[in-house]
């Protein structure tokens, strides 16, 4: 061979060369950036062009799948009970991509996931259509019933999580107002539409607002449940019978400002079960100005504060704060200040509470299955921390069996089941200007013992009379219902 086709055929072969190292970064290290590239509509299409997995509940579908009959994606995401199930399916939008579990466990639902490989595989030999896998939920559809309506019926906004407190298992998890998902699964005008009725700026009740898992609100005397915990725990007082060094009226520590109880209550020196029935502030604002900010701080975060959770869906951080000097800590300790806490959290605090003082780790997914239903993963109750030795776990349930009894939350009581729980009225606006939000938390106990649910509702209502707001008012009876719904269904 010549020079000139010798040098000729070498600077073929290095274009061949770098077209193939060219075609290969496309293919493997650009895949995922064009493959998620929102200009790149073949995705789209590809994951429209089959029918979706289900979402189950109870042992059925509340998702479905329609064929459409116009456009480039072939079937549509399709709910039942929408507006109820949202907070837990969130959307599938062949506009606006999707949300909550529906993007989540996407990969799943579309039968694009990793695991899937093999199957999908056979089935390009033999011809099948591919499917998607289910994702199947943790969720008592009784309870999710008896928690929505509960919210709807009371009106203005609220959320409600409802946990198994042996395994972590979310049972409830409603939030309203709510939306219908079915309403934005499309991509005509009219999902268009919707979409835009939907956001905040159109509509200011925000009902895409997943108030359970996103939504963080002071959780006022609910709290205090938080800050007995820990003057249990410290050895700050041991006697839930004796009385504690609580004077009333308290002035707290570095101010001259007096911290008020509400009414005319027994609140000089109570005993922690006493300050827990009458909801006493001057003791649990002492309590927590006297063990301080930093032990305050430890033990919220042993309940779950400060920690954003995954249940596989991102639940918001609920907040602690520290560096406070001893009244903001008191005021923090009793709920107010800075400290806010997502519905699922207050969940988590009753749970703990509930299972002898051992918090597990919240969930809502409890396996995923291939089309065929075989199970592709199991999900195991885990242990999340020990926020308090069972010994005072038991100490603290009495406790709250006591404010369910004796207390302010009489309107939680079941006919034949032990019920423990706390309300709260948390105050929020510039001076305590706007209606305060009321909460209840609360577990059903069984004849030996074990506790089948913890409950947390919380209630904001601008339009209710301020009077009128309470926690065991609003938010306990729905409690109530949520619970004996869990405990039929278990008999």
């Amino acid at each position: 061979m010549n020079k000139p086709v010798r040098r000729i055929a070498i600077f073929c072969g290095l274009l061949v060369l770098a077209l193939l190292i060219r075609s290969n970064w496309i293919q493997y290290a650009n895949a995922d950036e064009l493959r998620s590239d929102k200009n790149n509509r073949r995705v789209a299409i590809e994951r429209y062009a089959y029918p979706r997995g289900d979402i189950i509940v109870d042992g059925r579908p509340i998702t479905g799948s329609t064929e459409t009959t116009s456009g480039d994606f072939k079937y549509k995401r399709t709910y039942k009970n929408g507006p109820m199930w949202a907070p837990v399916t969130g959307f599938a939008s062949q506009a606006f991509d999707g949300s909550l579990l529906e993007k989540v466990e996407d990969g799943i639902l579309t039968g694009t996931d990793d695991r899937l490989f093999f199957r999908n595989t056979l089935d390009m030999f033999t011809g099948e259509s591919r499917e998607g896998g289910n994702v199947v939920t943790t969720l008592d559809a009784a309870a999710q019933k008896a928690a929505y309506n509960g919210l709807k019926q009371q009106g203005g906004k609220g959320a409600v999580v409802a946990l198994e407190p042996s395994t972590g298992k979310i049972l409830a998890l409603a939030s309203f107002p709510s939306y219908d998902p079915a309403s934005i699964a499309g991509s005509n005008t009219s999902d268009a539409k919707a979409w835009k009725g939907l956001q905040k700026a159109a509509n200011p009740d925000d009902p895409m607002m997943n108030r359970a898992l996103r939504e963080t609100y002071p959780p006022g005397s609910t709290f205090k449940v938080v800050t007995a915990a820990a003057a249990l725990e410290d050895g700050l007082y041991t006697d839930p019978d004796a009385k504690t060094d609580s004077p009333d009226p308290w002035v707290m520590e570095g101010t001259t400002t007096k911290l008020p109880n509400e009414g005319n209550i027994p609140c000089k020196d109570a005993t922690l079960r006493v300050a827990l029935q009458y909801s006493c502030n001057t003791v649990f604002g002492k309590i927590g100005s006297d063990l301080g900010n930093e032990k305050m701080l430890a033990a919220a975060k042993k309940f779950g504060f400060t920690e954003e959770q995954f249940t596989p869906v991102r639940s918001s951080a609920s907040v602690f704060s520290d560096d406070m000097n001893p009244s903001q800590t008191a005021l923090s300790s009793i709920g107010q200040f800075n400290t806010a806490a997502t519905p699922l959290q207050m969940a988590m605090v009753a749970s703990a509470v509930a299972n002898n003082g051992t918090l597990m780790k919240p969930y809502m997914v409890d396996e995923l299955q291939a089309p065929n239903l075989d199970t592709i993963e199991k999900t195991e109750p885990e242990e999340l921390s020990q926020p308090l030795s069972a010994k005072n776990a038991q100490i603290l349930q009495s406790m709250m069996e006591t404010v369910v009894d004796k207390g302010t939350g009489s309107n939680a009581k079941i006919d034949g089941v032990k019920v423990g729980g706390k309300t709260g009225t948390a105050q929020h606006g510039v001076d305590n200007s706007e209606n305060p939000y009321a909460w209840f938390i609360s577990y059903a106990k069984g004849d030996d013992g074990s506790s089948p649910v913890a409950v947390a509702v919380v209630i904001e209502d601008d339009n209710a009379v301020r009077d009128d707001i309470s926690g065991g008012g609003l938010a306990a009876p729905i409690a109530r219902n949520v619970m004996e719904a869990v405990i039929k269904s278990k008999q």
